[in-house]
């Protein structure tokens, strides 16, 4: 066992381990909120598209890559192997893999891949795959440190789809939505070891909540074969001056105290369908947390959070947008988001953040996937990077809109050839260069205004 001096040692080497301007290292980016820092992007689309750097064929799968550096990491499989790979981000170039085996079969008829997104730092490579094996690799060279098998070590009960939430490396911990029984739906564990070092949010939490805001609302009876785990990613925030970790997990929200996993306050927000989930990541502005949902008019709720952080309060509950699994990116005050369940009904959206407002929406007219310019984006993922959000839409189709809470403006349009339906991977951009996937295929595109 490391003496306490070395595990100081380790522990505050970890922590100055951090990103440079450009990186995208995790899920949704440098805040973990869609939005870029960078600038000098393409204000407009040339009539041939935004020039091809680099593409590759891959295996199945539907998360987005990682980049830090020169190095790119994509999640995906082929065959019976989930496979961690380490591209040069500029060319392609395979660098190194890692490979182990996989026979998840998803229930519903969706690919078999891995659905998360791999964390990066500076010496550590992190990747959850879809049965629940957590590996941890050196970034390097793609030597296995260490891995854990979730599903077997906290009872995890099979998810819908396989897994999905993607890790947070977060105060020298990765933060796992586990969703393991009874009492184990987030784990931390050691990010240079694997270790357990706390785990909560199960029965303890949920058990007697009222299913509803209201007094004779029914109340939760924990059942232990329950799925806990969503497809929502942790997401870190300081409220009121203290820092959490905000998960929305299947049965709702949870805010944990990240060094203890202390539970501060539970909010019940699940569809009364059993075959339902939540995907979408918590939006946190202030003391105001938004979350949705796409299924059985679940809608979406804001909330404040109490003063001393134990409790929070509606300020509006509403379908004004239905969120499946994009997360809405947040401008000055409004919410733009694709919203609705399936590919016919989904249509772009602004929505006041504050009061729920609808403000405008785009009606898409449903066009079938076959053709070969979809006249829709569908449950289509965005980013703001350069004061524009750009929109990879279900099909391919590449958007770039500007964010007016007035009125609907999209700048243009162009269909990429490359990739087919469905594009459910969040775009990624770092050092001026697009990250695009579908099922079997990730491009490289230079979004640089500049020569």
């Amino acid at each position: 066992m490391r003496n306490k001096f070395l595990l100081g040692f380790v522990l505050c080497s970890f922590a100055a381990h951090t990103v440079l301007a450009g990186d995208w290292a995790q899920f949704l980016g440098p805040h973990a909120n869609g939005i870029s820092d960078e600038s000098g992007l393409l204000e407009k689309w040339p009539e041939k598209g935004p020039p091809v750097v680099w593409e590759k064929a891959i295996g199945k799968g539907y998360g987005a890559p990682s980049v830090i550096g020169e190095k790119l990491v994509v999640l995906h499989r082929i065959a019976d192997e989930e496979i961690v790979e380490c591209l040069e981000a500029g060319t392609g170039k395979p660098l190194w893999r890692y490979t182990y085996p996989s026979h998840f079969i998803d229930p519903y008829g969706y690919n078999n891949g891995p659905r998360a997104t791999p964390v990066l730092n500076s010496n550590l490579c992190f990747a959850f795959g879809a049965e629940g094996k957590l590996t941890c690799l050196e970034l390097q060279n793609g030597k296995l440190k260490w891995q854990r098998d979730t599903s077997a070590d906290f009872k995890v009960p099979e998810a819908f789809f396989g897994v999905g939430s993607t890790p947070l490396l977060e105060d020298n911990l990765l933060i796992v939505m586990v969703g393991g029984q009874p009492n184990s739906g987030v784990v931390a564990f050691e990010p240079e070891s694997g270790k357990t070092v706390w785990e909560n949010v199960g029965e303890t939490n949920w058990e007697g909540v009222p299913m509803a805001n209201s007094l004779s609302a029914p109340r939760v009876h924990w059942k232990v074969w329950d799925k806990q785990a969503s497809y929502s990613t942790p997401v870190a925030a300081t409220i009121h001056g203290k820092h959490q970790i905000i998960c929305l997990t299947r049965q709702g929200l949870v805010s944990l105290d990240p060094k203890t996993g202390s539970v501060n306050f539970s909010y019940w927000f699940r569809s009364p369908v059993n075959e339902s989930v939540n995907a979408m990541c918590p939006v946190v502005n202030d003391d105001l947390i938004f979350i949705s949902g796409a299924y059985y008019k679940i809608g979406s709720a804001l909330l404040r959070v109490s003063p001393d952080c134990k409790s929070v309060a509606e300020v509006w509950r509403s379908t004004a947008l239905e969120l499946h699994w994009t997360t809405p990116i947040y401008v000055d005050g409004y919410l733009y988001a694709f919203s609705g369940r399936n590919e016919p009904d989904a249509r772009m959206r602004c929505v006041e953040f504050k009061t729920g407002k609808l403000m405008w929406e785009i009606d898409q007219s449903w066009a079938p996937y076959s053709t070969q310019t979809p006249a829709v984006y569908g449950r289509a993922s965005s980013m703001l990077a350069d004061g524009r959000l750009i929109t990879i839409g279900e099909g391919g189709l590449l958007g770039i809109f500007k964010p007016n809470p007035q009125k609907p403006e999209e700048i243009c349009r162009f269909q990429l050839p490359q990739l087919h339906h469905p594009c459910w991977a969040a775009p990624v951009l770092s050092n001026k260069r697009l990250y695009l996937r579908d099922e079997d295929r990730l491009v490289c595109l230079n979004l640089s205004k500049y020569p």
